[in-house]
């Protein structure tokens, strides 16, 4: 007896998921399937995650005689026999729920990450563990094609749901044709040459017939291409300080980047010279390099203004929306300068005042700029060229002071264990606003008791705790005793 195909895909918004269940439902009918949909919207836990439901009954309605087949609205564990994700979690969210079967589904699915709220919103790495995943769909898919669609859809100027599409049909699972799925995109209309490009790449990468991974330059290309006192150094810290380097250059200028290499061989001389058991691995210099560049890039208007105008992000975002060559585009950045931004760009001593003559006092009245307007880039442009007066805010100041005693603490106890968790506490100051004066307020709890004498042990569980809870209850409890947070009374104005 023939049974329907049940279909189950995972998309994200703006991925188009309902236009890939309209080119299955469109190839199905063409060959004289029955066929039926649902969809249900989901959380937005990204960018608003929705399920799509498809079942096809594989024989025409001529042979059928005039009989219909009872067809179902949702999906029924064990029983899909086609699984496509859009994303990697999307696919581990209905390996969890149970619709792959290691007996009945074929998964298809992008290995690629767009990470939850909750991953980017940790204070430490957040991310789900994708080995996971990628496990789980090896072991519970009968059979499964995993491949980063996100890179090929960005190859080819397309987008993620076309690539998606022709590796469902590369699979061999669908009851029809590659010709028929490609006459449904052209009968939809839509952006047909470039979702035609993307259906061919996935179809051909589905039946391995190219490369479906592209590699991101996340590592250095070549020793022969690093700085000449990156290529100086021992080979272990050559990724993480060409990073660096090349972090500190772009956020500030090469004599910046300098400032930042002399720290770094100051403490590889520092640990070399320690004695202390492992210390050929150099692990405290790695994570001191990697923490002090990511600290020295610390997020200020100017830095803020200089992200929002750079054109990598600018063609990201077309590409996020979809925006077609020559197509125009509308962008707003919404920004909230607060009272200590502004102070934080004058000079140490006009701070300090600003700061007495404001106290108690809020400011909260957002700027919606229109990036798309040449006034509006302007002043963002405007924002970004303050970069050459950086080094003489307050800001800088007070960072360059933090990472100063950071820096001697990790040194005062360099022949020590404790060094290693010291500099991994380096990673508690990130962010902006709130979230970073907490982590300054954590850091320097941790720095307090570093001084003391306190063991790597309890560094690290002090760190741990920080990096648990942003509020700093759970490091309260590790200290045994509350973090000073002081309570600040705003006079409101009384209305007549």
């Amino acid at each position: 007896m023939t049974q329907p195909l049940c279909i189950l895909i995972g998309a994200m918004g703006g991925e188009g998921g309902g236009v890939l269940a309209d080119w299955l439902i469109d190839a199905a009918m063409e060959a004289g399937f029955p066929v039926q949909s649902t969809s249900v919207p989901g959380v937005a836990q990204r960018t608003g995650a929705t399920t799509y439901y498809v079942e096809i009954y594989p024989e025409s309605r001529a042979a059928l005689g005039g009989r219909e087949p009872v067809l179902s609205l949702t999906p029924t564990v064990g029983q899909v026999d086609l699984v496509a994700a859009s994303e990697l979690m999307e696919a581990g969210r209905a390996i969890q729920n149970g619709y792959v079967h290691p007996e009945r589904t074929l998964l298809v699915a992008s290995t690629h990450r767009e990470y939850a709220v909750s991953e980017k919103a940790a204070m430490g790495d957040g991310r789900f563990d994708s080995g996971r995943v990628l496990d789980a769909a090896q072991r519970q898919a009968r059979a499964s094609v995993l491949l980063d669609m996100r890179a090929l859809a960005q190859q080819h100027g397309t987008v993620i749901n076309t690539v998606l599409f022709g590796a469902m049909a590369g699979s061999g699972v669908l009851p029809f044709a590659r010709e028929a799925c490609e006459r449904a995109i052209e009968r939809s209309g839509k952006a047909v040459k470039a979702s035609l490009r993307g259906f061919a790449a996935g179809f051909d990468a589905a039946q391995g017939r190219v490369q479906a991974t592209q590699q991101l330059a996340e590592g250095v290309k070549g020793l022969h291409e690093l700085p000449a006192r990156v290529r100086a150094l021992p080979e272990p810290l050559h990724a993480v300080v060409a990073a660096g380097v090349a972090l500190t250059t772009e956020y500030q200028d090469a004599r910046y980047a300098g400032q930042y290499l002399d720290t770094v061989q100051r403490v590889l001389a520092a640990e070399q010279a320690s004695g202390r058991d492992g210390h050929e691995r150099l692990d405290v210099t790695r994570e001191t390099a990697r923490h002090l560049a990511l600290w020295m890039a610390y997020e200020d208007v100017i830095r803020v203004a200089q992200l929002k105008t750079r054109k990598e992000r600018l063609d990201r975002v077309r590409r996020e929306v979809g925006a077609k060559p020559g197509e125009p585009l509308l962008t707003t950045e919404y920004l909230k300068p607060g009272l200590d931004e502004i102070a934080s760009l004058l000079p140490p001593a006009l701070s300090r005042w600003f700061r007495r003559a404001t106290e108690g006092r809020t400011w909260n009245r957002g700027l919606h700029v229109r990036t798309d307007t040449l006034r509006g880039f302007l002043m963002l442009c405007a924002l970004r060229s303050l970069k050459g007066l950086r080094r003489r805010t307050a800001r800088f100041a007070e960072e360059h002071a933090a990472i100063a005693r950071w820096l001697a603490a990790i040194e005062a106890r360099m022949h020590e264990a404790a060094a290693l968790e010291i500099a991994l506490a380096g990673n508690l100051v990130k962010g902006y606003g709130d979230t970073h004066k907490r982590g300054h307020r954590n850091l320097g709890a941790l720095l307090d008791e570093a001084a003391q004498g306190a063991p790597a042990e309890r560094l690290k569980a002090l760190r741990q705790a920080a990096l648990a809870d942003p509020e700093g209850r759970q490091l309260s409890g590790v200290l045994g005793r509350p973090l000073v947070q002081p309570i600040r009374i705003v006079r409101r104005p009384v209305r007549p």
